[in-house]
């Protein structure tokens, strides 16, 4: 039999990289005993576990998004690791996305907290019979509750996160012995891992308080905590995942034996879709409905009437990483492009003419001629185009006017210019000037009341279409403050809806690593992902006139089997019997 040393309650073997330093985690010289009795230390415990919630700002390598994986964008730094998806060059021993170790570390934090908020010593207020100490006595009993459920939705979060990538993942929610043989610990089956998320968010959901929809909004001691509506949000996108393509058709996946490690069991699907509409209609019925204001400065806040729940900045305190990651690159000798949107992204957003939203087309002269011209005002607000403005006026220059043509300020053939003829615009603080070093806060959203909305559209229509609420919540996302766009037309079947929706997920959504899973939960990767990334060649033919032209910035690689990660090899030399996943 294979034992490991237990070490600080929970350590497991499949998570090596996670493993380090587990008696570190909170560094003290109290011991572990000690610690638990403190009602102050347990409560850093938790910001603990809070700390695995990721940030996408900066998650591959300190500056890609996930969107620069997808057809959404192209990373400017070859260097950067997010490439190897784009050029297929990863497998379960170099995965740029490996997060295996880091979930499971986050997940034994939990656990560890939970068996902590049993040992906290409450007796010095217990004790005292005055109605001042049994005031803190209960409100302190209170908060010990509301902790354990919050523990328990990031750890309900973590393991969806896991869900996501792998399939089915080991679902340890309990102190492993000393003697744990942790080589034979197995992968739960796809559903028992649903099942299981799905329970947790329900137990957290009636446990956890609301979020407030007047301002302002969410208290500023409950910025960044789970509320009732992040654990509702969180179980609509479980069951909206559960019910889609990817684990429904193990068809993908050849032969693999193990098919219920990465499928539902066969079922009616309209039940499926059902429980995903149920789920997102309850949490969009738990509390009034938000007003959607600006787009941008969403983006640019933690504290929004829209946000559910959002991470701020990684390394805490104001800073400036993010725009020196992504300004243009003419605008400071830090700026690094960074993170570009692509011409197939950009072709996305619709071209209003008058009350109709129609696709753009490059066949379209007219369109074609004025490629920004008309159209849904958040392309605007996300990417930056050639010749608009962006940010301060850089002191090496006379405006703030952006030169994506070739030979421009901004432009090729410039090093490290960028290779799509974008930039990015959502998310940056424009009030930043990095040549004097300002900087700003920067927040992270998981979920927002815009995906409960079109979770809610995708889920009827594939079950009930024609249902009126799918046309009433796709047009609320659609008439933002600012946005306003043409609403879903009528007289469409259930096919053009789908598109409809699924393109307004596409933009609503950009850069905010939906596009990523997405597209793989739809099982269109080869469709997508498999497709040249394209661009746009930009020449100035005067001072204030250019020609557009698409360009394949790179050739994209995607295999059916890239729409699960591979277990890591190095967890799977611990324990074969976990499986690896199939095709890899």
């Amino acid at each position: 039999m294979r034992t490991i040393r237990y070490v600080a309650g929970f350590c497991l073997l499949l998570v090596v990289s996670g493993c380090e330093k587990l008696d570190r985690d909170f560094v003290t010289s109290l011991d572990r005993e000690q610690i638990e009795k403190s009602f102050g230390n347990v409560q850093s415990l938790l910001a603990g576990v809070y700390s695995n919630v990721p940030d996408g700002t900066n998650y591959i390598g300190g500056s890609a998004m996930m969107a620069s994986a997808t057809d959404e964008a192209e990373h400017t730094l070859e260097t950067n690791g997010v490439q190897n998806f784009n050029t297929g060059s990863w497998n379960a021993i170099n995965n740029p996305d490996q997060v295996w170790g880091s979930y499971y570390r986050g997940i034994r934090q939990a656990n560890q907290f939970l068996l902590s908020t049993s040992k906290i010593d409450l007796d010095q207020w217990k004790l005292d019979p005055s109605a001042s100490g049994q005031l803190v006595y209960t409100t302190n009993l209170a908060t010990i509750r509301r902790w354990s459920y919050e523990a328990r939705f990031l750890r309900a979060y973590f393991y969806f996160e896991l869900v996501k990538r792998y399939g089915g993942v080991p679902l340890l929610n309990n102190s492993l012995s000393l003697d744990e043989d942790f080589s034979k610990i197995q992968r739960n089956t796809l559903d028992s891992c649903i099942k299981y998320i799905v329970s947790e968010c329900d137990s957290a959901a009636a446990q956890l308080p609301l979020n407030t929809s007047t301002a302002p909004y969410i208290a500023a001691s409950d910025l960044g905590r789970a509320t009732k509506m992040s654990a509702l949000a969180l179980k609509s996108r479980v069951l909206l995942y559960a019910a889609s393509d990817l684990f429904n058709t193990p068809s993908w996946a050849g032969g693999y034996a193990q098919q219920e490690l990465i499928a539902l069991p066969a079922g009616n699907r309209a039940d499926r879709w059902k429980a995903a509409s149920d789920a997102a209609k309850a949490a969009i019925d738990a509390g009034a409905l938000p007003a959607l204001g600006a787009y941008k400065a969403l983006f640019n806040t933690f504290n929004n009437t829209e946000i559910i729940f959002a991470r701020g900045n990684s390394n805490g305190g104001n800073n400036n990483s993010f725009e020196r990651n992504n300004a243009p690159i003419g605008y400071s000798n830090a700026a690094q492009s960074g993170n570009t949107p692509s011409q197939d992204l950009v072709d996305a957003y619709d071209v209003i003419q008058g009350s109709n939203a129609v696709k753009f087309n490059w066949n379209d002269s007219v369109m074609a001629a004025a490629p920004y011209a008309n159209r849904d005002p958040r392309l605007a607000l996300t990417v930056v185009v050639n010749n608009s403005a962006f940010g301060v006026t850089p002191p090496n220059r006379t405006n703030n006017i952006v030169q994506l043509f070739n030979g421009g300020l901004d432009g090729k053939p410039i090093i490290n210019a960028s290779k799509t003829g974008y930039y990015l615009r959502k998310y940056q603080q424009e009030g930043i000037n990095l040549a004097t070093a300002n900087t700003a806060s920067h927040s992270w959203i998981i979920f927002r009341f815009p995906e409960l909305y079109l979770n809610y559209a995708e889920a009827l229509n594939e079950w009930s279409p024609g249902n009126t609420d799918i046309k009433a919540f796709y047009d609320r996302v659609r008439s933002r403050t600012g946005v306003a766009v043409p609403a879903l037309p009528a007289g469409l079947n259930q096919a053009e809806v789908r598109e409809k929706i699924r393109n307004e997920r596409r933009v609503e959504f950009a850069f905010e690593d939906h596009r990523f899973w997405d597209v793989r939960r739809w099982m269109q990767g080869v469709t997508y992902f498999n497709a040249p990334l394209r661009g746009v060649d930009i020449n100035r033919t005067s001072p204030t006139t250019f020609t557009y032209t698409p360009i394949t910035v790179e050739l994209r690689v995607f295999e059916p089997r890239m729409y699960l990660y591979p277990i890591p090899q190095t967890d799977i030399n611990l324990s074969s019997s976990l499986g690896q996943n199939p095709l890899w």
